[in-house]
């Protein structure tokens, strides 16, 4: 039976332990038990119940004490070691019901420039995995154009890094007003007129021609598109597990189920199914 994984990802602070809690909480009101691993060694605290902990095994604080190394340093010293030492993860893995939810670093580099979370999908690939790399972006972030670029960018770079399944959130939705909310639509459903028209207007000729290559390589491609993320709203987040189901293909290898009737006709008269 295939196993099934998001991965949670995003800069620091944009919402993903609050997502991992709150996507947790509608699986279970679904029927569906997910478990959560943090895999963040600088995390401190959490809302959802932690069925694995890489702290427990290392973590930034001791290696920085013991290293001398700073926040980042130790961050990613972390992440080779466990990368050296995955029987741990293997053993806090084994579930019966595996339906992971993994709550990543902060750190983008992670994620853009260095091969330690690539490595790490292969091996839960390799363990018979599913996985679905969900990137948040606080929406809070994106205020204007040029910034909506520097997320789009940071958004396809762990795309094209990490060559799973990938669905992208502008997290904490939920902390907008209706007039701020409207404003998102537009990045939500952006193309590119709208997104030069806004970025042109306070640039030069020469990083115009740098907007217009941006905008028609996220209008032309469609190699990134964000869902709005409101951990408030339930049929916002159902709306994201579709979304995350489809990208899983959850469920689709279960044997499928003949209707109760067809199996009574079936036994009275087999001459009605052909051969």
């Amino acid at each position: 039976m295939p196993r099934y994984a998001q991965i949670i990802m995003g800069p620091a602070g944009c919402g993903k332990s609050t997502y991992c809690y709150h996507m947790q909480q509608h699986l279970e009101l679904a029927g569906r038990t997910a478990h959560v691993i943090n895999l963040d060694p600088a995390a401190e605290n959490f809302e959802y119940p932690v069925a694995w902990d890489i702290r427990d095994v290392i973590s930034v604080e001791d290696v920085s004490e013991t290293l001398h190394l700073g926040p980042n340093g130790g961050l990613i010293y972390c992440m080779e070691f466990l990368l050296q030492n995955l029987e741990v993860l293997d053993e806090a893995l084994n579930y019966d019901d595996d339906y992971i939810l993994i709550d990543c670093p902060g750190q983008i580099e992670l994620y853009t420039h260095l091969p330690l979370m690539r490595q790490l999908m292969d091996h839960l690939q390799s363990l018979d995995y599913k996985l679905v790399a969900v990137y948040l972006l606080d929406c809070q972030f994106i205020d204007d154009t040029a910034k909506f670029f520097a997320g789009v960018l940071s958004a396809m770079s762990a795309m094209l890094q990490l060559e799973v399944p990938h669905l992208n959130l502008l997290s904490k939705m939920d902390l907008l007003g209706e007039d701020r909310r409207r404003d998102l639509d537009d990045f939500l459903s952006a193309d590119a007129d709208m997104l030069l028209a806004t970025a042109n207007m306070y640039t030069t000729e020469r990083q115009q021609r740098l907007n217009s290559a941006m905008a028609n390589l996220i209008d032309d491609f469609s190699l990134v598109r964000f869902l709005p993320l409101d951990n408030t709203d339930e049929g916002n987040l159902e709306a994201i597990l579709i979304n995350t189901d489809h990208c899983l293909q959850y469920g689709e290898e279960e044997e499928p189920r003949e209707p109760a009737d067809l199996d009574n006709d079936r036994n009275d008269d087999d001459s009605s199914f052909p051969m």
